[in-house]
């Protein structure tokens, strides 16, 4: 049987992203954002260019300077806003096999209940350590990228990738914001910022010269209701992009991400990654952009970029197929060959949380888990390994019924 004809990695790309140019553009799955951003910019800039400039026609030239600003920033603006959001953001390329190694634990972690049962030839522990500028850094196990992710990467769900330094995902530019694109950005929103500060002083100034002309202030208002409409506009606007300019500058400066500053992880420890303002100011924003670690347009075979799983002969009927994909970052499991899915509540789980804020009640040696549903008996297989509670079979309840709200645990023996 001949070999299938090699494609584009951009075209078999398990990441939801969407590639334009023939995977020249890389953008996030909620591309069309970036047209809507783009209206909210362009729109309010050029009815004020064009404002300015029927004001230039009326013999008032001394407002040249104001239009030739208005339109580069303008132009810059969208200019910033198409660079962050049509390039790679620092994408880590996949593995098409988990990593090999030779580590096992006596004591498993909730993921590596998950992997064993799937995968019981496997044994990858879930995070590792390493140093960095003389601290210890934890790196986890990316289920869904078969990979240990870089430090300061992250697993961003709306794309389905890991990102070197992942910051955020931006639905204003329907991208996520990570090491190759952060200082544009950056840019992007102070522009926001700049020009929203310049269109408010103009269309202010204006506007009290009308009054003053006029000796009325509200006659001058009701008189030019475009001028009134971009005041309002750029007030309420300005504070959202300022904001977020504030904060970023102050992200930048303290070498943090969005992501590591909502989750305070330098809180009660130092922050490996700060070499003082000027070496962080240098770092994201004067520094070479490092290149692409994909080539989207190179051509590979499909089948190296297909995960399969050894599955063991004596699992019978619970087995897992080869085309079954089994998402521990994102909590979802799909599969082509059955229409099993996950149940509503562990899709929700934060798993590289999961061990530090899921607890077990102990009460009278008795061990439960509150639900809220009634789950079907593989379902509830599924919930208990990946709860770390072991093996779950039907057998060893004995008949016992289900209870609707609880589920316990005491007389079922472990297999």
């Amino acid at each position: 049987m001949a070999s299938p004809s090699p494609r584009r990695l951009y075209q078999i790309w398990k990441g939801k992203n969407k590639f334009f140019c023939g995977g020249r553009f890389v953008f996030g799955p909620d591309a069309a954002s970036v047209l809507l951003s783009t209206v909210l910019i362009g729109g309010p800039a050029i009815a004020f260019c064009i404002k300015v400039f029927d004001k230039i026609n009326g013999g008032n030239h001394h407002w040249y300077p104001v239009l030739l600003v208005g339109v580069i920033a303008t132009i810059l603006d969208v200019l910033f806003l198409y660079l962050t959001s049509s390039r790679d953001p620092g994408i880590v390329p996949r593995n098409s096999r988990p990593p090999e190694t030779d580590e096992a634990f006596d004591m498993t972690t909730p993921s590596m209940e998950w992997l064993n049962g799937r995968t019981p030839h496997l044994k990858l522990p879930r995070t590792k350590d390493v140093i960095i500028n003389g601290h210890n850094v934890k790196v986890k196990y990316c289920g869904t990228c078969l990979l240990y992710r870089p430090p300061r990467a992250s697993h961003c769900s709306i794309c389905n990738n890991c990102v070197q330094r992942f910051d955020h995902h931006c639905p204003w530019v329907g991208q996520c914001i990570g090491v190759r694109n952060h200082r544009f950005f950056f840019m992007f929103i102070s522009t926001s910022t700049a020009l929203c500060i310049f269109v408010f002083v103009c269309s202010l100034i204006d506007l009290v010269n009308r009054a003053k002309e006029e000796d009325q202030f509200w006659r001058a208002v009701s008189g030019d209701i475009l001028c009134t409409f971009l005041i309002i506009y750029c007030f309420i606007a300005v504070w959202f992009v300022g904001g977020l300019t504030v904060f970023h500058s102050y992200l930048i400066c303290t070498n943090q991400t969005t992501y590591e500053n909502f989750r305070y992880r330098y809180d009660k420890k130092e922050n490996p990654f700060n070499r003082g303002i000027v070496n962080n100011l240098r770092e994201v924003l004067f520094s070479k952009i490092p290149p692409s670690l994909n080539d989207f347009r190179a051509l590979v075979q499909e089948d190296d970029h297909v995960v399969e799983a050894t599955v063991p002969p004596d699992l019978g009927e619970d087995a897992v197929f080869p085309k079954e994909k089994i998402d521990i970052e994102m909590g979802n499991k799909t599969s082509e060959g059955s229409g099993f899915s996950l149940p509503e509540m562990l899709q929700h789980l934060d798993y590289d949380d999961l061990e530090d804020s899921v607890k077990s009640k102990e009460a009278d040696g008795r061990l439960a888990i509150d639900i809220s549903a009634v789950p079907t008996e593989q379902e509830l297989a599924v919930i208990l390994n990946v709860s770390g509670l072991g093996d779950y079979s039907h057998q060893s309840c004995k008949g016992r019924p289900i209870q609707k709200t609880r589920v316990d645990l005491v007389n079922c023996q472990k297999h």
